[in-house]
């Protein structure tokens, strides 16, 4: 897989994350068969992390196949033992997003 730049919102919360004490992994394949990666993983805590980008503008998030996709690796992943945690860009970018795990992780 071909590293991508990470965004202004991918290295703040990482920031976050760090701060917070928690260890992570990014893009981290869960399912055994299918390629689907969360965002983030605590995989100590088996606590995924998805950035949900585009809500505004119609981002692949939010028409109709990439939200179906999204609806079945969700479904998975929560089969599979995981707790979903997800965070808009502007969650992350106004820290909404770190507080909310160091209130309730």
């Amino acid at each position: 897989m071909k590293k991508k730049k990470k965004t202004v919102a991918e290295i703040l919360f990482e920031k976050h994350l760090a701060e917070l004490g928690f260890e992570f992994q990014s893009e981290y394949r869960f399912h055994p068969l299918r390629k689907w990666r969360f965002d983030w993983a605590l995989t100590e805590y088996k606590i995924a992390i998805e950035q949900e980008g585009g809500i505004w503008t119609s981002g692949r998030h939010t028409r109709g196949k990439g939200y179906q996709q999204d609806l079945d690796k969700h479904n998975h992943a929560v089969v599979l033992g995981w707790k979903l945690l997800r965070f808009s860009v502007e969650d992350i970018l106004k820290g909404r997003a770190r507080a909310f795990l160091k209130e309730h992780l």
